[in-house]
């Protein structure tokens, strides 16, 4: 496809005298994984409050594009952009229900849906055919996502005694049973071992590819970033200072002082 899935133009955000995000533009594709990094304060999670709804811009569009439609996000309350706009979100911090178990986190991400086909409730309530067959969809829906990541047999198992990765592959999975279009990760490998790391890139790129998706990732683990991304935004002090592929951004010299460290002379004559 041409068009972007997410065309971003100009997005400004200020906190009273503080600009958090300074007229930063970018484009994330349809099937890719876009990763925006950054130093820490550098503005990569209030570029994605903004996208999500959580913040509106100060300046901006954030275009998003699919079925012939364009959603000015930028215009829309958050749970539309969820909703109609079809953006799914995890966040830096987990944030399933606990006491839930695995399974009931899957089904409450399609509560909506459920909702609507119940006629909220008077269907429901009295069995209504059509409220059955949605009930079983998203049965069906949560125990394919449930085999994908591995979860079957934790089903029944409250979500909050899951080990910190299974949480974190529980979270993508949840986002997930929303049939996003355009998937927003928060530092997804943060607080994961080298074994969940490689774990975790495999999700991704199998969601990328067969569920034809676009991503967009932040993330500070370079291992999982330069591994999986088709296209990197760097971010410092709330201003892009680089674009590209992972190759043309791990060789910028503006990248390398502001973020992967300057690279030793005796290295560089070396490489």
């Amino acid at each position: 496809m041409n068009q972007p899935l997410i065309q971003v133009d100009h997005l400004t955000m200020r906190f009273g005298g503080l600009v958090a995000v300074d007229d930063v533009s970018f484009a994330a594709s349809h099937r890719q994984i876009t990763a925006i990094i950054g130093p820490n304060g550098a503005g990569k999670t209030t570029v994605f409050n903004c996208i999500t709804g959580f913040y509106r811009p100060t300046v901006g569009r954030l275009a998003l594009h699919h079925d012939g439609r364009e959603y000015l996000l930028e215009r829309m309350a958050g749970h539309h952009i969820a909703g109609r706009a079809r953006v799914a979100r995890t966040f830096q911090n987990i944030r399933l229900f606990p006491g839930m178990s695995v399974l009931e986190n899957l089904l409450v991400a399609q509560h909506n849906r459920l909702m609507l086909a119940s006629g909220y409730t008077f269907l429901g309530i009295f069995g209504a055919a059509s409220y059955r067959h949605a009930e079983a969809r998203a049965l069906d829906k949560a125990r394919a996502w449930l085999d994908r990541i591995g979860l079957t047999p934790h089903a029944d198992r409250q979500a909050g005694e899951l080990p910190y990765g299974l949480q974190r592959r529980l979270e993508i999975a949840r986002a997930m049973c929303t049939d996003p279009l355009l998937l927003c990760l928060d530092e997804p490998a943060a607080g994961l071992n080298p074994r969940e790391s490689a774990e975790l890139n495999q999700l991704l790129v199998s969601v990328r590819e067969t569920e034809r998706i676009g991503v967009l990732l932040i993330e500070h683990d370079m291992s999982v970033v330069m591994a999986i991304s088709d296209h990197i935004i760097v971010l410092d002090y709330g201003r892009k200072i680089a674009d590209g592929t992972p190759a043309q951004v791990r060789a910028d010299p503006a990248v390398i002082r502001a973020y992967l460290g300057e690279v030793e002379e005796g290295e560089a004559s070396h490489g």
